[in-house]
């Protein structure tokens, strides 16, 4: 597969200075944060290797996001993009063949990342539970879901709407502001997919089914009961869990929610070791943010279909497999 280098300098505004540096991130796994400029720069672009084809790179899909962000909420602040990357792959120019990898020079070096996730955050405030949330856009573009040894075709991305809570940077995704893969043959087609999500995004929907989720609690039992079968769901064959609502959090993030119901300074039991649902679905968005790029939306997502399907059966007194 050949790379070409991404020199295309198309004039984001004050792009130099989108850098992120924030004390707790939106996402973390193995994930490295980056400049926009860095991007742009210092890194090639994969090309589709049968016909030489480029790919669109992560800064152009970043760029025309932050772009399509400004002109949407053209009357509100845009925050400068906070962009992750994960699956660095290195190279070396051809006059550096043959040459041990602790001689390398820097200039001698090439280097692009296979999976990126951005956000960019819009000046707005909700509180929702005593959380400020502000609404916030992103994305995530893996070239593992690519096949980069065929001709050039259309390409997949993925876009979102939602919110960020402040207090733990936790992202809040619904199912109706979320496009799971967007597919594309060149940048310019990503404005329309953009605008159709954010203006069929019912954002008050969304925060009133998010205030909903406080108003139903577990108590202790009910708790532990929920995690056995959280785990127990894992190990069902498929067709039996077919019968019940999806579940995608691994065991290990599992364990994270355990711990933190015990020791989360935001988000664990109460007094009488209960803890509502919003609280519970926090616990969830927090163990989410360990889940590798390529998978973190639709995690994201699935959280908040599990919290309400849970806030539903409560509400109708209606058993689920998960609480009997």
């Amino acid at each position: 597969m050949e790379l070409v280098v991404n020199n295309k300098n198309t004039g984001i505004v004050d792009s130099k200075d989108i850098i992120t540096t924030p004390k707790s991130c939106f996402i973390e796994a193995n994930t490295t944060p980056v400049t926009l400029e860095h991007l742009r720069k210092e890194c090639t672009i994969p090309v589709f290797s049968k016909d030489n084809e480029t790919t669109i790179s992560h800064f152009q899909f970043i760029e025309k996001a932050f772009s399509v962000a400004k002109g949407f909420f053209r009357e509100l602040a845009i925050n400068e993009p906070e962009i992750r990357v994960s699956h660095s792959i290195k190279g070396r120019i051809p006059e550096a063949i043959g040459k041990p990898a602790k001689d390398l020079q820097e200039h001698e070096k090439t280097l692009y990342y296979e999976r990126c996730a951005f956000i960019i955050g819009i000046q707005t405030k909700e509180v929702v539970n005593g959380n400020t949330l502000t609404l916030t856009v992103g994305g995530v573009r893996a070239y593992n879901l690519e096949n980069l040894y065929s001709k050039k075709t259309v390409e997949k991305f993925k876009i979102f709407i939602g919110f960020q809570n402040k207090v733990c940077t936790n992202l809040c995704i619904s199912t109706d502001g979320f496009s799971n893969e967007v597919r594309i043959t060149s940048v310019e087609e990503l404005e329309h997919k953009m605008i159709a999500l954010f203006s069929n995004y019912d954002k008050l929907q969304h925060l009133g089914m998010m205030e909903r989720m406080s108003k139903f609690s577990l108590n202790e039992e009910e708790f532990a009961h929920l995690i056995g079968k959280l785990r127990m769901y894992q190990y069902l064959d498929r067709e039996e869990q077919k019968r019940h609502i999806a579940f995608s959090l691994n065991d290990g993030q599992i364990n994270s929610v355990v711990r933190d119901y015990y020791n989360c300074p935001n988000f664990s039991r109460d007094a009488d070791n209960t803890i509502n649902l919003w609280n519970f679905y926090n616990l969830l968005t927090e163990a989410n943010k360990s889940s590798y790029i390529d998978s973190n939306l639709e995690r994201n997502v699935n959280a908040y279909e599990f919290v309400n399907y849970i806030s539903n059966s409560l509400q109708n007194k209606n058993q689920n497999w998960f609480l009997i």
